[in-house]
């Protein structure tokens, strides 16, 4: 069922409780299903069991026995990463998150895709589940560029080739355009541009090509730049731009909401 089809059937009935946690920006649509499924989300005190409940006005939500707060306006960071940062909300080895590291003041945000633990550059964050999945779908098309540092002998032409796409250990790699920007010593310095952004992508095609990563910077997430964002800072984009690039109506929070608290490429 697509979303535009669950709007007209959700009406008085209220609003999907996965989709309602995606808004309130406790996680992806996805995960708030898997959550329901493990019997994490209570619903006027009493544990659901399906995403198929719904969410009336004046319910009380909540995620692991916290409440959970009314949706807000979407809203839209431009985050970079540093290097030793993990992208997610928590780690099982103890690593730091990017999340540990966001300044106060902030509403609970989720991450749109990922950026390995020694990556470092643009990332993307949201209060709005849908949102981030949204941003996340291939159908967008949206390229993402990266400065990338490898050592090794660059052939360029072997590069160029790379835009045919490339099958590594099985795994079929979609076009990437890739350029040698300079050469120092033993390390150039390559720009390269992708659609796909599987993990990892980028570190096992220039390993099969007998390169080897050492420093990875991504610089845009399609229509979002990193530009002069100083490492471990946060901004968040403006609305108007937000409306512009995305087309998102940012209206006031519909009438069905309830209570109140918090949830690599």
């Amino acid at each position: 069922m697509s979303e535009a089809e669950e709007d007209m059937e959700d009406g008085e009935r209220g609003e999907r409780i996965a989709k309602w946690l995606a808004r309130a920006g406790i996680a992806s649509r996805r995960d708030a299903e898997r959550m329901i499924a493990e019997g994490r989300v209570k619903l006027d005190g009493k544990v659901i069991g399906k995403p198929a409940t719904f969410v009336q006005p004046g319910q009380a939500v909540m995620v692991d026995n916290r409440p959970v707060a009314n949706a807000q306006r979407t809203r839209l960071f431009r985050y970079h990463k540093p290097d030793g940062l993990v992208t997610t909300h928590r780690d099982e080895k103890g690593r730091k998150t990017v999340f540990d590291a966001m300044p106060p003041g902030l509403p609970r945000l989720i991450s749109v895709g990922r950026l390995d633990l020694t990556s470092e550059g643009l990332l993307l964050l949201t209060n709005d589940g849908a949102l981030a999945r949204r941003l996340e779908l291939p159908s967008n098309g949206w390229i993402r560029r990266y400065r990338v540092r490898v050592n090794g002998m660059v052939d360029e032409a072997v590069l160029a080739s790379l835009g045919r796409g490339i099958i590594v250990d099985g795994v079929r790699y979609a076009p990437i355009e890739a350029g040698l920007d300079s050469r120092k010593g033993a390390n150039a310095w390559l720009t390269v541009a992708l659609q796909e952004g599987r993990n990892r992508e980028i570190r096992r095609v220039m390993e099969y090509l007998g390169l080897t990563v050492n420093r990875l910077i991504r610089v845009s997430y399609g229509p979002f730049q990193l530009g002069a964002l100083p490492a471990g800072a946060v901004e968040e984009v403006n609305p108007k731009v937000l409306r512009e690039q995305l087309g998102l109506q940012q209206e006031a929070p519909p009438r069905r909401r309830a209570a109140q608290g918090p949830a690599e490429g």
